[in-house]
């Protein structure tokens, strides 16, 4: 393992999925992380050896982003945590934990309203807020939201409206946190086979058809999403906030 300074990022839902491809990425990059897991503990632990076997260092924490009341204790355990790199700070935020669901607008329960805007929405600001005084000045903050906030499939209003909250929340707090040297951006991934939403973007039919609305003519896969929000915690992005990346190969232009 190198003894190189390095960048941290923490990325939240890092065990699986975009968070899992960002966290190799990064580590590629030579990039440190710590990574969130709510319920796959094995799968987060092979994401922080497969990260350690790239050369950089890696941990992962437990973390309920819908569970509010915990960040606090997980802002305390985030600086434990850099305490064994003898450092006080991260240097990246990266704001990818979510789940899949909803319904269509007259089927939706108000329980799932509020799971989503609890995981998407709510969870996201809270904890970015807490974590704050633990992100250097000159950091960055990446936000995972949705094609979805741009274009409209049935079943999915709740998931939409709650990712279009998260675009409107990163300019505004890309305006409140320039004086301090941080950019804040979004990435906005399309259909993405990975399993989340019960692995409902692996399936052949739904790739057939994601591919034929989209120019570059194939689905997307986590390495995609991946490099865009690398490319946005790297040094060229430095004088890039506020702005929405769509990573979708075009679908629905």
């Amino acid at each position: 393992m190198t003894d190189t300074i390095a960048p941290i990022a923490l990325i939240t839902g890092g065990s699986r999925g975009i968070g899992e491809g960002t966290a190799l990425a990064l580590a590629d990059r030579g990039i440190d992380v710590i990574i969130t897991w709510v319920a796959a503990e094995a799968a987060a632990n092979a994401v922080v050896e497969a990260v350690r076997a790239r050369g950089r260092r890696a941990i992962a924490l437990h973390l309920d982003v819908t569970d509010t009341a915990s960040f606090a204790d997980f802002v305390t355990r985030t600086r434990a945590a850099l305490a064994t790199w003898g450092r006080e700070r991260i240097d990246f935020l990266v704001n990818n934990a979510g789940t899949g669901g909803g319904g269509l607008v007259k089927d939706t329960s108000e329980a799932v309203f509020d799971s989503l805007v609890a995981t998407h929405l709510k969870g996201p600001f809270f904890l970015t807020q807490q974590l704050l005084p633990v992100l250097n000045d000159g950091g960055r903050i990446v936000n995972v939201s949705s094609g979805l906030s741009r274009y409209a499939l049935p079943g999915v209003a709740v998931y939409s409206a709650v990712k279009g909250a998260i675009d409107v929340f990163s300019r505004v707090l890309a305006v409140e946190l320039g004086a301090r040297g941080i950019t804040v951006n979004v990435v906005a991934p399309g259909g993405i086979a990975t399993d989340f939403g019960g692995g409902l973007m692996r399936e052949e039919a739904m790739q057939r058809a994601v591919s034929a609305d989209t120019p570059l003519g194939r689905m997307g896969v986590p390495a995609d999403v991946a490099g865009a929000i690398a490319m946005l915690l790297g040094a060229d992005a430095a004088w890039v906030t506020g702005q929405r990346i769509e990573v979708t190969g075009g679908y629905r232009l």
